[in-house]
């Protein structure tokens, strides 16, 4: 059960709709797995089109997974109309992502007027086993009344 309250009915549709609308999500394959208020599950299965020279998922997609899941995790608790964006965001990487499905879990630490706060943890699943390969923290805006910046 989650600690924060939507400040709209349909958080979860808001968020597939507004994932659905990135052209970087359907180029990776990425999908989102589960969204609570205040929470959202990326996954990211394997495939040569994500990994590095050395056959790990590359970094580059592991920062953009945990961006997504600690932005969506935020916007969840955002009203009808509301857009948001990135402001800044640190990724540490703790181990190689060596294996078949990335998995990036997003929570919102502080959930703001205008800024908040997420967490994201960033684990890769290997034969069957899952580890933490990176973690990050992320500071978002929301934006009101932009036509151009909604969902």
């Amino acid at each position: 059960m989650s600690a924060y309250e939507p400040r709209r009915p349909d958080f979860e549709q808001a968020v597939r709709t507004s994932f659905g609308k990135q052209g970087m999500m359907r180029h990776i394959r990425a999908s989102v797995a589960k969204v609570e208020p205040g929470f959202c599950e990326i996954h990211l299965p394997y495939s040569d089109d994500v990994s590095q020279q050395h056959g790990f998922f590359h970094g580059g997609v592991v920062g953009t997974i945990a961006d997504n899941a600690g932005g969506y995790a935020a916007f969840s608790l955002m009203a009808d109309g509301d857009g948001i964006l990135s402001v800044e965001y640190k990724l540490n990487i703790t181990a190689p992502a060596d294996g078949e499905l990335l998995i990036a879990r997003g929570r919102v630490v502080r959930p703001g007027r205008t800024l908040s706060v997420t967490t994201a943890e960033v684990t890769v699943v290997k034969d069957g086993k899952e580890s933490v390969c990176a973690i990050m923290q992320q500071t978002l805006m929301r934006i009101i009344g932009n036509p151009n910046v909604v969902g």
